[in-house]
């Protein structure tokens, strides 16, 4: 069981379970449900890590997992940031720069990987996931907790996740852009 529950792939795809729960955790958004999607969140935001190191430490890569690992984190990222749109505690305007960098960088990481270029995140992809995830947790939880504001630090954080969504897609496109011209 043990070994089951720490192959990348099957915690790239609790990544991808969690998100219908989170989902529909929100529909209802209450001081329990919200928490409840934090805390289910921030595990399956966790299992990024886990799913890469266990990948790389045992010799488990596969193409599955090359494929998955991305639109797992896609998947989870972009529909926390959706619900938080509707409920109106994440700007829409702010959601849409996210998401649409998210699809146009997906789309460039396909072409170079056809190319055969090394298609690994860069440290500002890193960065700007990090900010994602530290943006997220406060803004689901959202109402105060222990005399904190977490909508105010998600805030915070989520205007940093657009500073380095923009900054680590446009680079990524200056980086590639030789082969946007073939």
């Amino acid at each position: 069981m043990k070994s089951i529950l720490s192959h990348p792939n099957t915690l790239t795809l609790f990544r991808i379970a969690a998100v219908p729960i989170i989902v529909i955790l929100m529909l209802f958004p209450n001081r329990v449900a919200c928490f409840a999607a934090a805390i289910i969140f921030s595990v399956a935001a966790i299992t990024d890590y886990f799913d890469g190191y266990f990948a790389r430490r045992f010799g488990l890569v596969s193409n599955l997992g090359k494929v998955m690992d991305p639109v797992a984190d896609k998947l989870l990222v972009s529909s926390a940031f959706i619900m938080l749109a509707a409920l109106g505690w994440a700007p829409a305007w702010m959601v849409c720069i996210i998401i649409g960098r998210e699809i146009a960088v997906t789309g460039l990481r396909n072409i170079i990987a056809e190319k055969g270029e090394d298609v690994s995140a860069s440290n500002l992809g890193k960065y700007k996931t990090g900010f994602q995830i530290a943006a997220a947790i406060p803004l689901l939880i959202h109402y105060p907790f222990f005399g904190l504001d977490p909508h105010a630090i998600g805030s915070f954080f989520l205007w940093g996740a657009l500073v380095f969504t923009l900054w680590s897609g446009i680079d990524y496109f200056v980086k590639f852009r030789n082969l946007l011209k073939t």
